[in-house]
């Protein structure tokens, strides 16, 4: 059963902080399922991880990547979690986060890699490569609600939650 009400919120700007959404038909051809956020420069990103020691390679290669540097995008793809997929997993991983790396002039490492959906399957690579220029060329600050549909699974409903933060002093 679907939570929530359907009617997705106001989601206020990140000063820097773009999203874009893209469909590269990795779970249905024309639906949004690849989304690029790119973090501003000097950002301090920390990341949570499962504790399960079978981790899908996005999991591992973002625990990584996150160790070595501070990251400048997010690359997050619906319709195949990337999961169970052994050593073609972790090559596609990587993959993907060189083809934004190199798009986007950064280091594959400063890319981190998540995918969610169908377990054991391998990603569709030519189509998810296809992609990221599409939500590269969509990146923006008022992205939210795209990227929310974006990233839907077995979920019908985008979600989400919006503040302006107002330092103590001007309360």
């Amino acid at each position: 059963m679907a939570t929530g009400t359907g009617i997705f919120p106001t989601m206020h700007p990140v000063a820097g902080f773009r999203l874009g959404t893209a469909s590269a038909g990795i779970k249905t051809q024309g639906r949004p399922d690849l989304v690029v956020m790119e973090i501003p420069a000097n950002s301090t990103v920390a990341g949570l991880f499962t504790q399960n020691a079978f981790c899908a390679a996005p999991v591992t290669l973002c625990k990584q990547h996150l160790a070595a540097v501070s990251p400048r995008y997010f690359l997050t793809n619906t319709g195949n979690a990337n999961a169970g997929t052994g050593d073609q997993g972790m090559t596609d991983a990587l993959r993907s986060c060189e083809a934004l790396a190199s798009a986007a002039g950064v280091e594959p490492n400063q890319v981190m890699p998540f995918s969610t959906g169908v377990i054991g399957e391998p990603l569709p690579m030519d189509r998810l490569l296809a992609g990221i220029p599409n939500a590269l060329a969509n990146l923006s600050e008022q992205g939210w609600a795209e990227a929310a549909t974006g990233i839907l699974t077995t979920d019908t409903r985008p979600k989400g939650a919006s503040l302006i933060y107002m330092p103590l002093e001007q309360r």
